[in-house]
Formats: structure tokens, C-alpha cells, sequence
């Protein structure tokens, strides 16, 4: 099954030749489609630039908790700088946070009206002390990841026979944020616990572009994948042959990335192409590490989220039913993975209730 995984090679859909860019066109359409995910080569991002940046990430994990915990926090949703530890939470994890520390940052200009409305979700970027470094390092890796993902959405569109732009407009201003993450070593009584490193979830956005991960030994020395079941999978679309989906292990081919379907494309969509579910496990042995970087490319949060009119149907209509604005969308989402306080769903609907009943209260 993973040898299905189509590869798409970023060359082809740039190349103004019309039959390869055909191929590269199907192998988005049948990946996205099947498992959605493909595999990219011929990307043009420098993968050794990211796994020095892990190092510089690493380097970073090392400092003062105290410290860290000043690098963003509820206030904003965790939506920039650091995430502590056992603070995420999947959807449907049964309450098991995810074992990882991770730190996001924004590495695209976004829409300023957004950023009145949902200022938390439009945050600006928060740094530590001392690291120029590593700011630079993310913000190119992270622009380099989001040139890719408009290219990949270009070919989505063409994938349906729209116009080329039409998934591009509509990610345009939105809360793109890269995220690098560092998945913690687990102890010998923890490894017979069944904890996984990032519990099986479906991503909220648009897509979703991860140039590969690197495994830590127990002394923080890179190595390879230790044996067992660590690393990156995926539930394919379900068939009669799996009627749950099949998992498959997601690791990409040497020098390519992996691109995954977000919620927002699976609706847009109407369902053609797939949010896959997908979930980080840990090795069976004690002691590793892992470090990964993901970009996210959002729907501008002023966008309504509902099956585009030429790839809607009744089925599609009733499946994602009720349109909801993007910014919205994200809200819910990031209350309902544990970032967002439940309060702020408060805000969704209308407001007045309270000044109301405070009128009320003064007059009787």
C-alpha cells in the first residue's frame, strides 16, 4: 500500500508541457483522492537546511521551562511560540494530550481585516532571546514550504478543471503558520503503555506540508528509525476490502516531502479528496526522539466553507452542511483539540444577550 502512495513531481506541474503536467495532475487526484496524501519530489526545498534547523530546535527545547512557558501561551491559543508538553489533544483521543513540545510560527504576511476579527488565530509571531538563528531558519523553510503548497493547490484545482487560481484565492491572507515539533523519548515502563506520540487526527486546514522527520538517539545524537512502529501513518480511504481504511505508513521516498489534505479541502471539495487521519507513533523502544516540521495553509477566515458549486451534489451538500466561516471553523476546531477556552464559542453566535439581561437586571 504505501508504494501506491503517488509521487508528484513539482517539475511536471511546472513545466508548461502538457503531458506532464497531465501526470503530475493524476497523481494529485488519485493520491489526494485514495489516501490523501502524495509525495512530492523535485520541491526545491533544502532538506538538509531542515535538519539542521531541528538541531537549532532542539538546542532551543534545552532551555529553562520557566523561559519557554514566555514564549506565547493560552492567552493566545498557543497559536504562536511554544506548546508545552501533554497540552494538544486530538478530537478523538479518548483525552490522551499529545507527547510533544512544538512551536509555531507565521511565516506569511496575513489579512489585516482577519486579524481584527480573530486575533488570536492572526497573532503575531512571538521570538526567543538570542535566537536569531533559528527566526531566519523558519521563516525561509516556512516560505519555501508555502511557495510548494501553492503550486500542489494549483494542481488541485486543475485535478477538478478549474480555473488555476481558484484554491490559491482562496487561501490568500490566511493564518498559514509552520509548526516544529519535538516528540519526546519515552521510558521503558511508558513504552508498555500504549502512549503514542501524536494521537490519530484529521489536520483543520486547507493542506498540509511536512519535509520529513529525524529521529534522536537516547544521547540526542541523530540516527536512523529505530526498529518498530515509530514514525508517521495514515488510515487510507476506506474500501470493501477495509471498510475501516487500512493504516499505512507514511514515510515519504528519500529527498521528498509529503503533502496532506486538510479538512477545508476535503469540504470544498465536497469530499473528492480526502483529510486523511493520520497519527505520530512512538517506537517500541525507550529512549528516541523525534523532531518534524509541518506548514499549514489556511482558507482566509473571511471565506465560507461549503462544497464548491461545481463539485457540490446533495450528498455533498447534506455531509457539510451548515456553511461556516473559515475564521469560525478554526475557532471551534481549536476548542475542541484543547487550545481555545470553551468560552470563546460564546462568541459564534449573538452577543447581546448579556447587556441585555444587565439592562434588566438594573431596571426590575
Amino acid at each position: 500500500m504505501t508504494s501506491s502512495i503517488p509521487t508528484v513531481d513539482l517539475s511536471d506541474l511546472l513545466s508548461g508541457d502538457s503531458e506532464r503536467e497531465a501526470a503530475a495532475v493524476e497523481a494529485i487526484r488519485r493520491g489526494y483522492g485514495d489516501f490523501g496524501l502524495v509525495y512530492i519530489k523535485n520541491h526545491g526545498v533544502d532538506l538538509k537546511a531542515v535538519e539542521d534547523f531541528y538541531e537549532a530546535y532542539n538546542t532551543l527545547c534545552e532551555r529553562p521551562i520557566e523561559e519557554k512557558a514566555s514564549w506565547g501561551g493560552p492567552e493566545i491559543w498557543y497559536q504562536r511560540g511554544w506548546t508545552p508538553p501533554n497540552t494538544e489533544k486530538a478530537v478523538v483521543a479518548g483525552g490522551q494530550p499529545d507527547f510533544k513540545e512544538c512551536y509555531f510560527a507565521a511565516p506569511i504576511g496575513m489579512s489585516h481585516q482577519a486579524r481584527l476579527n480573530f486575533p488570536e488565530v492572526y497573532c503575531e509571531n512571538v521570538w526567543p532571546k538570542n535566537a536569531d538563528d533559528f527566526r531566519e531558519q523558519y521563516l525561509e523553510i516556512g516560505r519555501k514550504l508555502h511557495s510548494v503548497g501553492l503550486r500542489m493547490l494549483e494542481g488541485c484545482a486543475l485535478a477538478f478543471d478549474l480555473p488555476r487560481d481558484t484554491f490559491v484565492r482562496l487561501a490568500h491572507g490566511g493564518a498559514h503558520v509552520s509548526r516544529v515539533l519535538r516528540y519526546l523519548p519515552l521510558t521503558e515502563e511508558q513504552t508498555t503503555q500504549s502512549i503514542v506520540w501524536g494521537e490519530e487526527h484529521t489536520d483543520f486546514n486547507l493542506l498540509t506540508l511536512l519535509p520529513g522527520g529525524r529521529f534522536y538517539d537516547a544521547q540526542g545524537k541523530p540516527c536512523k528509525r529505530p526498529e518498530g512502529r515509530g514514525g508517521l501513518f495514515l488510515r487510507a480511504r476506506a474500501t470493501a476490502e477495509h471498510p475501516d481504511g487500512r493504516m499505512v505508513a507514511g514515510t515519504p521516498p528519500k529527498g521528498c516531502m509529503v503533502s496532506q489534505v486538510g479538512q477545508q479541502l476535503e469540504i470544498l471539495t465536497g469530499g473528492r479528496f480526502l483529510a486523511t487521519p493520520h497519527v505520530i507513533k512512538a517506537p517500541e523502544v525507550s529512549g528516541f526522539s523525534r523532531c518534524s516540521l509541518a506548514h499549514f495553509i489556511h482558507v482566509e477566515a473571511h471565506h465560507m466553507l461549503s462544497p464548491l458549486p461545481t463539485l457540490d451534489s446533495d450528498e455533498a451538500i447534506a455531509l457539510y452542511r451548515p456553511p461556516v466561516l473559515a475564521g469560525n471553523y478554526a475557532m471551534k476546531t481549536l476548542v475542541d483539540i484543547g487550545l481555545a477556552p470553551p468560552s470563546m464559542l460564546n462568541r459564534l453566535g449573538f452577543r447581546h444577550y448579556e447587556r441585555l439581561a444587565s439592562q434588566r437586571e438594573r431596571v426590575e
